[in-house]
Parts: structure tokens; C-alpha cells; sequence
């Protein structure tokens, strides 16, 4: 398939389809609460987003960044522009010695259901994130035990000493909701369960949500009085709606459909987020080191950036791009040499739901015959190849990645990602001296040292070929002209706030 039939087909049927339905759904009407409401309008934003849930809005999940970016559940502690821990639903914390953490929770909070903000309820929820199966990835390697030690005081003792756990409980997946979230064992419900500046009122399964302003916010009262959720896979469609006005904030408008809305709609982030091809270092093809480097060299990475980015993206020369300058300053690998791919055939998978990654595919499969291997292409939206990518059953898989998600920092991603025991190990990698790496990074205290070891673990990863960088994204963020004071979060943890109006 080439790129033309690609990007016609996503001009095409599908893209139609999704832009009635995105209509319809944003054009019914929407309950309106604006009493007290700051924004010019009173009327409700209207956001186009790029993947549905996938775990029903599970908080020890991905769909745990969605909560955040809609505000309406709250970690304790919250980071700045650096990465540093600032307060959240915690005022103040500090450590009583190596393994245990204080932290003193905020007075006066109420969840949405009317519930107190106390010490229990601050246990109740990072204890089921603990028990949670699996984990939430931003506890991945991290044993911990959390106590109250007064109503407004809780203590976190980890297993082992971890310098960064005030950043790591500002993690979307350890929000903490309402004690009736966690009853009865079955699935942790946000509806109504939050603290935040909004409310989820309404979840309709992977289609929309509502959230209405929180008019008991212990901060500043939301400017706008609510607003509706459309989830959007297809990318023509989401821009489209911004184009039509459907839409007031949009998710990741597809580079090829930025050149198409007025460019003062269009607002480009950088991103720490890096197109990866992760090959299955366990079984099949990629087994052999000699594969996997045959494999790197037949990636042009600046075709990639230009062609299928149109520039909007930058080489990858390691997983932590330009988003962290201070990666820059990685020392230098040794590169194992490549053997003969002549016939070796592969399985390449990837996902629509980013709409560059399948023409990424359709230019790296040309690349990977042109090295010898007989490629076979998958691709489908993420929630249904997702489970087949971590149990390993594709040589081969592009992955759009975030690597700073979780807590500013980059251990827990490349944990998560490369250590034998990751949650989302798409490699299969495991290796005693990037585990021993890892180890190192996530001990050394925050600062030039933990760089450092961040730096060496990220050189122990790529000499082994586990992943093959490509390029690191910048997002494109679609606002409405009307629209004021939408996040542009390179993090991806918040979108509308409580500044977010209208003019």
C-alpha cells in the first residue's frame, strides 16, 4: 500500500463517517450549569479526543491521563515545568529517613460526592493502586506501604530507597478518588469520585463523557461551566471538526492535516514522546542481535521526518529526545554489526489511532525489503492490538511513546519498557546489566548524577537494538479562535483547566 492510497483512504469513507458522528454527538443538547460561570458565553467547551478509554476509565491505567487532562481527579503532589514536586492535595512533605516519606494532605477538600479529604481516604487509595493487577506503570519495580499517622498526615515507606517518590505520586494513575471508588473489588469508578475543578457526570463507553464544573472546587472555580467529550480514533475527522466548528480543543490533529485548518487554530508542542520500533529481542527473527542491527541500519530517519512529518518532528539519536536537553549530552555506544536479512521474514505491526504511524510503516517495510526481509504489515486501532504488541506476538512494533509520562523523569518509562520485569516489555527484553542500570538511575538522587545514570542505561538499551528510536514528535493541538487558555502540556496531563474560556 502505498502512502497516496493511505492518505486517501483517511480523506475517504471512514473519515466521513467520523465526522457526522462527532457532529451529532457535539450538536445535541448539553445539560448547561453556569451559574457563576466567568466565561464570556456560558456555554460548554467542546473537546475532540484522540483514543477512546481502553479500561474504562480505569485510574491504574493510560486512561488515568484522560481524569488529568480533564481535571477532575487530582494526585497530591503536582510538578513543574521542570519536573520539580509541587503541591497538589499535599501542602508539604518531607523524608523521616531513607525509606519513609511524610506528607501533610490539604484541609478543606471534598470529593465530587461529598465526601471528606482525610488521611484514610489518601491510604484507601494509594493502597488499592498497590494491590491493583497489574500495576499502574508508574510502580513498576516500586514496593511501598502507605500509613496514617494522623487525620491529615500520611507515611509512605518504600522497599527499597526511592529519591523520586514525591514526583512519582504525581502520577495520573495514583489520583486519589473517593473511598466508595474502591469498594467491592470490581472496577475503580472516577464518575462523581474526583476533586477536581469538574465533575465527571457521564462516561458512554468509548463514544463520549461529561463533565459539569465543580462548584465546591477547594481552588479557583472553573471558568467554564462544563464540557463534552467526543472520543475520535480517526485523525481526518478531528481535524475536520475543528474545521467545521464542531470542536473547540482537539487532540493530535495528524501532520498531514495541519497544512488544511488556518494556521492560527494550529499550535505545535514539543513532545518527550519518540516514534520507537521495538523488536521482539525473544523469539523469531529478532532473537538474532545480528537481525536486530540489520534492522537499525535500514531505518532513514530523516525521510521519515520529512516525508511523513512534513518536518514537524525531529531525528531520534536516543529514546530521550530534545524535549530533555540535557540528553543531548549522552556519552557514545558501540554498535553491534548487522547480518544478512536476505528472507527473513517479519511481522510489522502498528496502529491508526496516531495517523502518521501507518504511513511510518508503509516507508520503514520499503526500507526493511530493500535490506532483505520479507515484511508482512498489521495494523489496527491500538485497544485491539495492543494485547497481541505486550504478549509478543509480532517481530516488529512502531510505538508513539511517551517518556516522561508518569513523573517528569525517565526511569519509570524506561523500567516500564526495558527492565525484565516491565509492564510493557513489547521487547521481551530482559537484560541483568540494563536491570542493574536501571536499578543505579532510579537510586541516585535527583540532579546531574541521576542524569548521568539515566543516560547510561539509555546506551546499555540501544547497543542491545532492543528499540530503534526514530524521530520525537511534536504534537499539533487544534483550538477553536474563541477558545482561552487551553493547556499545552508537553506532559499530555492537562488539556482543559480551570482558566480554560471562551472570549
Amino acid at each position: 500500500m502505498s502512502l497516496r492510497t493511505i492518505r486517501a483512504a483517511r480523506l475517504g469513507v471512514v473519515g466521513a463517517v467520523g465526522v457526522l458522528a462527532l457532529t451529532s454527538c457535539f450538536s445535541s443538547p448539553a445539560s448547561n450549569n453556569d451559574s457563576g460561570s466567568d466565561d464570556a458565553s456560558g456555554e460548554r467547551a467542546r473537546l475532540a479526543m484522540l483514543q477512546p478509554p481502553r479500561s474504562g476509565l480505569s485510574q491504574f491505567s493510560d486512561d488515568a491521563f484522560k481524569l488529568s487532562r480533564w481535571s477532575t481527579a487530582e494526585t497530591l503532589i503536582t510538578l513543574d515545568d521542570l519536573g520539580e514536586a509541587l503541591p497538589g492535595l499535599a501542602t508539604d512533605w518531607g523524608r523521616t529517613d531513607d525509606f519513609t516519606w511524610s506528607f501533610d494532605i490539604r484541609p478543606d477538600v471534598t470529593f465530587h460526592n461529598g465526601a471528606s479529604l482525610d488521611a484514610d481516604a489518601v491510604v484507601t487509595a494509594l493502597t488499592a493502586a498497590t494491590q491493583a493487577a497489574p500495576k499502574p506503570r508508574i510502580l513498576d519495580g516500586v514496593e511501598m506501604t502507605v500509613a496514617a499517622t494522623g487525620s491529615d498526615t500520611v507515611t509512605v515507606t518504600t522497599e527499597l530507597v526511592d529519591p523520586l517518590l514525591p514526583q512519582r505520586l504525581s502520577s495520573p494513575q495514583l489520583a486519589i478518588l473517593a473511598p466508595v471508588a474502591y469498594e467491592g473489588g470490581g472496577p475503580v469508578s472516577p464518575i462523581g469520585n474526583g476533586t477536581g475543578p469538574f465533575v465527571l457526570t457521564s462516561v458512554d463507553g468509548t463514544s463520549s463523557a461529561a463533565l459539569d464544573r465543580n462548584e465546591n472546587y477547594w481552588g479557583e472555580k472553573a471558568k467554564l461551566p462544563g464540557f463534552d467529550v467526543d472520543f475520535v480514533p480517526d485523525g481526518t475527522a478531528r481535524a475536520a471538526s475543528l474545521r467545521n466548528g464542531t470542536a473547540d480543543v482537539v487532540e493530535a490533529i495528524p501532520v498531514g492535516q495541519a497544512a488544511l485548518i488556518d494556521e492560527e487554530l494550529v499550535h505545535e508542542v514539543p513532545m518527550p514522546r519518540t516514534n520507537t520500533l521495538y523488536l521482539n529481542t525473544a523469539n523469531g527473527v529478532f532473537a538474532d542481535p545480528a537481525m536486530r542491527a540489520a534492522a537499525r541500519e535500514s531505518i532513514d530517519k530523516d525521510r521519515l521526518v520529512e516525508q511523513v512529518y512534513e518536518g514537524r518532528a525531529d531525528a531520534a539519536n536516543g529514546l530521550l529526545g530534545p524535549a530533555l536537553p540535557w540528553a543531548a549530552d549522552r556519552p557514545e555506544r558501540t554498535e553491534a554489526p548487522a547480518g544478512d536479512a536476505n528472507g527473513k521474514r517479519i511481522t510489522l505491526a502498528t496502529f491508526t489511532d496516531r495517523a502518521e504511524l501507518p504511513e511510518v510503516a508503509v516507508l520503514l517495510q520499503q526500507k526493511l525489503e530493500a535490506k532483505g526481509f520479507v515484511v508482512e504489515q498489521v495494523v489496527r486501532e491500538y485497544q485491539f492490538i495492543e494485547t497481541d504488541a505486550l504478549e509478543g506476538r509480532f517481530d516488529a512494533f512502531i510505538l508513539s511513546r511517551a517518556t516522561v509520562l508518569d513523573s517528569g523523569d525517565p526511569v519509570s518509562y524506561m523500567y516500564s519498557d526495558f527492565a525484565c520485569e516491565g509492564s510493557f516489555n513489547i521487547s521481551q527484553f530482559c537484560d541483568p546489566q540494563v536491570d542493574a542500570a536501571l536499578a543505579a538511575a532510579s537510586a541516585t538522587d535527583p540532579g546531574a548524577d541521576r542524569r548521568a545514570a539515566i543516560l547510561e542505561a539509555e546506551r546499555l538499551i540501544l547497543e542491545k537494538d532492543a528499540a530503534i528510536p526514530m524521530l520525537h514528535e511534536r504534537v499539533i493541538q487544534g483550538e477553536s479562535a474563541r477558545t482561552v487558555d487551553a493547556a499545552r502540556d508537553p506532559r499530555e496531563r492537562t488539556l482543559i483547566t480551570s482558566q480554560t474560556t471562551f472570549e
